[in-house]
């Protein structure tokens, strides 16, 4: 194994690569191939960037050149190296560049192999994996969450098990498998307080990923229960980052349950904790949910829900995954909607879609329905008929059954508004049958809806 021992190697190497790459007439993209990127391969030209024995080999095969030609400007690895290039693959995370991160991530983690010490090879492989998760490659994330967890053989219930656990948990819910993700979480719960480990920021984080687990599934006792919990081991904590999502949870908890007022006081407390603070895609994706309240309050206020998300979107253009653009376009959507701007709605909601891609189902879902609304809105009630029913079978496949049962119910008003008197009967038993009711008969006064639904995005 080596490393540039200097940043006039490092300099030398950039022009070596970057000079044969220009001999051959290919580009940088054409030299990254589909195992690098080619933001890797500028970092590399300019010096930027300090590659594995492996990558410079492969690099070389692609540029037709002897390997040594490259590999003479690396130097015998010096102690404290991989610390240093795990500190900048962590900068560049933290930046909002998940492919520069997991392209060195990937590097640290071939040039650890077996020797190095246990916690840097498992800080590498963390790394990948949220770095894979920031790009939205939530199925290869889970690869590697995975096995960093089959790594943890002494059950002991590490901090890092923790905070792998709380990342599976948060993919498996964006995928739709709100099942698995509540039993994972249940589960360490209890080896928690099994083993007597005391409360920790982390342990908080957990409790409060729970919350919003039970949130979606409908379950807003449970959910009720463990929010209150999580914000009395925070307190005692003292921790801001702890205290912030414990109430973050607490607002959407009451945010689903209706109260208004509470949920408007949880999500403004929260706020102030995040502000003291440097994680500013955390608190950009608050914005996000504090616009959510402004919109579905009583009396919404889109234009303050607007002025948070144009705050959030700035942020999360920088610091943002996809799908955190996702959310935001999402809820930039429905003030649009709020606006009678439905054009605007439906190319927010049409970009929200393209973001997230196919694996994201419960997102997915509330975008669809946001859709599903400005179609309709636009005179397009087939269009808006297609988006809710795949909204509301995606939520179903979720168990998220609550959120499936209004998305039933909103669709029943669209085959209404269309002159579908079966349709809507149809739609409307679906609903009810979400919503836990098992009467054979529905009641007269369902087949003539008024107002609005309840929001489930």
């Amino acid at each position: 194994m080596g490393r540039l021992t200097s940043v006039s190697d490092m300099v030398e190497l950039g022009s070596r690569i970057r000079k044969q790459r220009r001999l051959k007439k290919m580009s940088q993209s054409d030299l990254a191939g589909d195992e690098l990127s080619h933001s890797y391969i500028s970092l590399l030209e300019s010096g930027k960037r300090t590659p594995s024995e492996d990558v410079l080999r492969r690099i070389a095969v692609r540029l037709e050149c002897e390997p040594a030609y490259l590999l003479e400007c690396l130097a015998p690895d010096p102690s404290g190296s991989l610390e240093t290039e795990l500190s900048y693959a962590e900068m560049s995370l933290a930046d909002g560049a998940p492919q520069v991160a997991l392209d060195a991530f990937v590097a640290v983690r071939e040039r650890a192999g077996e020797e190095a010490p246990a916690e840097v090879r498992s800080a590498a492989g963390f790394g990948v994996a949220r770095s894979l998760e920031a790009l939205g490659r939530l199925e290869e994330a889970l690869v590697e969450y995975e096995r960093l967890r089959d790594g943890d053989t002494d059950g002991s219930g590490s901090v890092s098990d923790l905070a792998v656990v709380i990342a599976l948990c948060r993919c498996y819910r964006e995928l739709g498998d709100l099942a698995h993700a509540v039993e994972l979480a249940e589960s360490k719960l209890a080896d928690l307080q099994r083993l007597g480990i005391p409360a920790s920021v982390t342990a908080v984080e957990l409790t409060s990923t729970l919350v919003g687990l039970y949130t979606e599934r409908g379950d807003l006792h449970r959910a009720g229960y463990l929010a209150s919990r999580a914000i009395e081991q925070a307190e005692r904590l003292t921790d801001d980052r702890a205290r912030g999502a414990a109430y973050w949870n607490a607002s959407l908890v009451a945010h689903r349950a209706g109260r208004a007022a509470d949920a408007v006081a949880f999500v403004r407390r929260a706020l102030a904790l995040y502000a003291e603070g440097e994680d500013q895609r955390a608190m950009a994706r608050l914005r996000n949910a504090y616009a959510v309240v402004l919109l579905d309050a009583e009396t919404p206020d889109a234009v303050a829900a607007r002025e948070q998300l144009t705050l959030a979107e700035r942020e999360l253009s920088r610091h943002g995954s996809t799908v955190d653009q996702a959310y935001c376009q999402t809820a930039l959507a429905r003030a649009d909607l709020a606006l009678d701007d439905s054009a605007g709605a439906a190319d927010r909601a049409r970009s929200a879609l393209a973001l997230l891609g196919t694996g994201h189902r419960l997102q997915t879902a509330r975008t669809l329905l946001v859709l599903a609304r400005a179609e309709l809105r636009q005179g397009r009630p087939e269009r808006a008929r297609e988006a809710c029913e795949r909204a509301a079978l995606t939520l179903e496949a979720s168990e998220a059954t609550r959120q499936a049962g209004f998305a039933w119910a909103e669709l029943a008003e669209i085959q209404q508004d269309a002159g579908d008197v079966r349709g809507s009967l149809e739609a409307y038993r679906e609903s009810l049958r979400c919503l836990g009711y098992r009467s054979g008969g529905i009641p007269a006064a369902v087949t003539e809806p008024r107002g609005g639904t309840a929001a489930a995005d």
